[in-house]
């Protein structure tokens, strides 16, 4: 069943985007966690699994021959080549199939995906997830310590265009904590938060 948002749209997804390192996917895992009626899209990409990434769980890790299949045969909602580098991109049928079901669906995509289900689905919510300012996103991006300097030097570059694409989205969420974030955003998706004590997450 549809529900009506905040934002005036009628939909049962919701895609969740911003630039790198914004924490996108610090709050998709808060609401896999805390939220098991919202369904999270799982995104199919060619990069290796960085420590303690689970094949199926966190992404679909394939072949650049079997990605590329896959998109050359419409099986991709949506995809691109992220940072010059991997592809990534959203399985279409598992998409359609979780929504026809009446499941809540949360797309976290990177920005290239987020206009590519736009021109598909623009029905869907689109909600832009934005760092409470930009020494804070650089903060994040090296403290992660998972790129080496030139890859976040990259990485950098390529926030500064997505943050201006902020305009394109219906609502924006900072990420100023993860918490009040991911109430903001599964208020947005027609569901009540959770207070403390039912907070799951550790």
């Amino acid at each position: 069943m549809e529900n009506t948002n905040s934002t005036g749209k009628r939909s049962s997804i919701t895609v969740l985007a911003g630039p790198t390192a914004v924490g996108k996917g610090t709050i998709s895992t808060y609401i896999r966690d805390n939220y098991p009626e919202v369904w999270l899209s799982v995104s199919a990409t060619t990069r290796q699994a960085r420590p303690g990434e689970v094949d199926g769980t966190h992404y679909f890790f394939v072949s650049s021959d079997e990605f590329a299949r896959m998109a050359e045969n419409g099986e991709m909602l949506e995809w691109a080549v992220v940072h010059g580098r991997n592809s990534y991109g959203t399985i279409r049928k598992t998409v359609e199939d979780a929504a026809a079901s009446g499941k809540r669906v949360l797309l976290e995509i990177d920005l290239q995906g987020a206009r590519q289900v736009k021109e598909s689905m623009p029905e869907a919510q689109f909600v832009f997830l934005a760092p409470p300012n930009w020494d804070e996103l650089v903060r994040r991006l090296i403290g992660r310590g998972t790129e080496s300097p030139e890859e976040q030097q990259r990485r950098l570059d390529t926030a500064r265009i997505e943050l201006a694409a902020e305009p394109e989205f219906d609502v924006t969420i900072i990420n100023d904590d993860v918490k009040r974030a991911a109430d903001e955003l599964v208020t947005l998706m027609g569901l009540t938060p959770k207070t403390d004590h039912e907070d799951h997450s550790q």
